[in-house]
């Protein structure tokens, strides 16, 4: 603090009214500013840094010598215009722009940041009521008709020290003071507190809160549930006289908020990533693809993993002009035996979704999952705080163990399920906060498991008033068959077995300012176990078209699309049987109809929803509300659905010839299915362009005799399986190559020798290709072969970045 007739603060007015006077943006934003003066200028702090950046950087380290002076300079200023009446009392002043190292989160405010200027992002979880501040009263005397004034200054105060909080009631005379109230001066006060997002915060650790003060224009800009930035001084207060604590409670002195959108956070696509979008969504089997990538660790559930799929990328919301509201999140249930990977796949949803918040049904209650109603400790005040579905506003609330929620917490969530709001009508509070967020659950049978002599009602033991409000309800079978036991085996045993490069990336590593560099995303990845014979896109890339395809399209209904709508909507209600339905058929199946078909175009990216979209929406709609039996069973629909899927990529492969370098993993599955013979230079050229990222390739030939033979030969053949396929792939590339078993015992030895000498427990391939070569001449394309049958004999192990372990 320090004194408006001192020298630096004079100094430091002329430095700021010279910059006004040379901004022609501050002029603009002046003339903008309401008839009654009761405004603030926002100052864009890029602009002060490129007409003096060492008067920037003092501004953003040192406000508290900074933003009296700016004040005052914009009020003298602004004064000088003679169009706009401005109350200078009333004029305040803001800041916005790039902060640098100070746009962080409430986590990252550490004891540095003390008495400096910051940038804190978050989401609200309270607000306080507004109340009036007193800031000057004015007080009569009667016996000497003259009128006192005071200025009252709180801890919160940049221009001046505390005052005293005593109230006069006398003159230095001993003449008792009236308090004339109509010409006192008060200003709106409110209190809020901000918590780091959800998808930032770290695993496993609560999320980081801070209080902020906004005063004056800024109050009520934002309720529970909003994401805000908050510009303002970050400061301590001190402690009453009583205590002797070296703790000091920290807040924010807001000068500035604004509103964030839900994708700020999202991933950061450039012109690469947008490329490669749209040429991948030319693909035919694009929706196979991407379904195919959504929790690639699990096996089957293909139609689950598309229903998820299509939840992520959502329908199109509807607000109509008389005010109703319909929801375009789609909702999906899960229930079925346990060890079916029900939560593995929630947990892949929240990790992959922008915004995912996750909860379970015995640690959450009715108001923890909507809105609650507190007292304030410091105030004594009722204030309200956003639930989990407040907080997940535009993003998807994942739910485990639904089964497990009391009656009454189940029916809290009714209303944010449809309507997509929470109304609170209590303690003299009455709101409605928004909640527009996708509910993906997760469920048990009321017998722990599912009866099959029981109908799905029974089993699930859940309302129909909750049930309907879920697009697409799945049950999910431990069904017992040798040749998918023995596939689900392999595949957890290939997860367990190769281990990839890299680590978690730090989620709060991107700048929230966007000034980071955007790197290109890598689009194919490859599969473990028996579908590695299918391409895959990366979680990143997965990401990414998630995010384009959601933010960039809004399709609308074609009149063909319409027409097959109400014809397949008619004959879901006329072909009714309860006793094998999962839910009933009501006008909400039209909507999740109409939900899905939006989703399936914005797969493909299209503007207009086709028939085919419709068609696609179908037949997800009756797999689950017939049970999965509608024209497939058990097993038979996951294989027959992978043929399909086969055949869809051979068809493309034809049509898009010039995705060559892009598709090689695809095109080459192609080859190795239709049982097409390759020279040994492709395969050289193949295998170095992989970058000798290895992969078991699956023999259908074989697998068509497995199908064919008896059950008691299935079952003794299923053990054997997951090393018998690979041996014999592995031996017939060699064979291939005309590699014989005297220089793949010459391989063996000369790398036993190797790992021998050096004691390394791992090595790169090119590292194991020069020591091999000194004993015995073997081209890459033998090296490659060769460990890859060594791999199936589980004598070395190759990981995804070329490193060879020995085991």
């Amino acid at each position: 603090y320090f004194d408006e007739k001192s020298q630096s603060f004079l100094d430091a007015k002329e430095d700021f009214t010279r910059y006004l006077e040379q901004s022609a943006e501050v002029k603009n934003k002046i003339d903008d500013l309401p008839e009654d003066g009761v405004g603030r200028l926002i100052v864009n702090v890029n602009d002060l840094r490129d007409y003096d950046s060492k008067l920037c950087e003092k501004l953003i380290r040192q406000p508290m010598d900074c933003i009296a002076p700016f004040r005052r300079a914009t009020r003298e200023y602004a004064s000088s215009f003679g169009s706009v009446k401005l109350d200078p009392r009333k004029l305040e002043v803001g800041f916005d722009g790039s902060f640098g190292g100070r746009s962080i989160s409430p986590r990252a405010l550490i004891s540095s940041h003390l008495g400096g200027m910051v940038c804190v992002s978050g989401i609200v979880t309270r607000c306080t009521s507004v109340r009036p501040k007193v800031t000057r009263t004015v007080h009569f005397c009667e016996q000497t008709n003259e009128f006192q004034t005071m200025q009252y200054h709180d801890a919160t105060s940049l221009f001046n020290f505390p005052t005293s909080s005593i109230y006069p009631n006398q003159d230095n005379m001993g003449n008792p003071l009236r308090t004339e109230f109509g010409l006192s001066d008060y200003l709106d006060s409110q209190m809020v507190t901000i918590q780091e997002m959800p998808e930032l915060a770290p695993a496993g650790q609560l999320p980081r809160s801070i209080s902020a003060i906004l005063e004056g224009d800024l109050v009520d800009k934002c309720k529970p549930g909003d994401r805000v930035q908050i510009i303002g001084v970050y400061r301590a207060l001190a402690n009453s006289a009583k205590s002797h604590s070296g703790f000091f409670n920290s807040l924010i002195i807001a000068n500035n908020v604004r509103g964030i959108r839900k994708q700020y956070f999202g991933n950061a696509l450039n012109e690469d990533d947008v490329k490669n979008i749209r040429k991948m969504s030319k693909k035919q089997n694009i929706f196979e693809l991407l379904s195919r990538s959504v929790a690639p660790s699990i096996y089957g559930h293909s139609y689950i993993k598309k229903a998820l799929l299509l939840q992520l990328l959502g329908g199109v919301e509807k607000n109509l002009p008389n005010g109703t509201h319909i929801r375009g999140d789609v909702n999906i249930l899960m229930v079925g035996d346990p060890s079916t990977a029900k939560s593995q796949l929630l947990r892949f949803v929240l990790n992959i979704a922008p915004l995912a918040i996750n909860t379970t049904g015995r640690g959450s209650s009715g108001v923890g999952l909507t809105a609650a109603v507190v007292t304030d400790k410091d105030s004594g005040e009722r204030r309200l705080e956003a639930g989990a579905m407040v907080l997940g506003d535009r993003g998807v609330v994942c739910i485990d163990e639904f089964d497990k929620m009391s009656v009454n917490d189940r029916v809290a969530i009714h209303e944010v399920m449809e309507q997509q709001t929470v109304t609170i009508a209590k303690a003299g509070i009455h709101m409605s906060l928004n909640a527009r967020c996708s509910v993906v659950a997760a469920a048990n049978p009321q017998y722990g498991q599912y009866q099959r002599n029981l109908s799905p009602q029974q089993n699930v033991n859940l309302p129909d008033s909750l049930i309907s409000r879920f697009d697409l309800l799945f049950i999910v079978l431990d069904t017992v068959s040798a040749a998918q036991d023995s596939r689900i085996a392999e595949k957890v045993l290939m997860n367990h077995r190769y281990r990839h490069k890299g680590g978690a990336a730090d989620p709060f590593a991107a700048d929230i300012s966007g000034e980071a560099e955007i790197k290109s995303t890598e689009i194919f990845t490859q599969s473990r176990g028996s579908e590695d014979d299918q391409p895959l896109f990366t979680v990143e890339f997965l990401k990414k078209y998630i995010q384009f395809a959601k933010s960039r399209f809004n399709p609308v209904l074609t009149k063909p699309a319409m027409e097959f709508v109400i014809k397949a909507y008619s004959d879901l209600r006329e072909n009714v049987h309860n006793d094998k339905m999962t839910c009933p058929v009501t006008a909400r199946s039209l909507e999740t109809l109409i939900r899905l078909s939006c989703a399936h175009a914005k797969v493909h990216l299209r503007k207009n929803v086709t028939k085919k979209d419709c068609q696609a929406a179908l037949e997800l709609l009756k797999f689950a509300i017939h049970n999965g039996t509608t024209d497939k069973d058990g097993d038979e629909d996951e294989e027959n659905s992978e043929d399909e899927v086969e055949s869809d990529e051979n068809d493309d492969d034809d049509d898009d010839d010039d995705d060559s370098d892009e598709n090689e993993v695809e095109d080459r599955d192609d080859g190795d299915e239709n049982g097409e013979a390759e020279d040994d230079m492709d395969v050289d050229e193949k295998v170095t362009k992989r970058k000798n990222k290895r992969s078991v390739v699956v023999s259908s030939d074989e697998e068509e005799e497995n199908e064919e033979a008896p059950r008691s030969s299935r079952t003794r053949r299923g053990s054997k399986r997951v090393s018998g396929r690979s041996q014999t792939q592995s031996k017939k590339k060699r064979q291939k190559l005309g590699v014989s078993e005297e220089r793949l015992k010459a391989f063996t030895a000369a790398i036993a020798r190797y790992f021998g000498a050096t004691r390394k427990p791992s090595a790169p391939i090119a590292e194991i290709e020069k020591a091999v070569n000194d004993v015995e001449k073997f081209s890459r394309a033998e090296i490659d072969v060769m460990l890859a049958e060594l791999q199936t004999q589980s004598k070395v192990m190759v990981s995804d970045d070329g490193e060879v372990y020995k085991i």
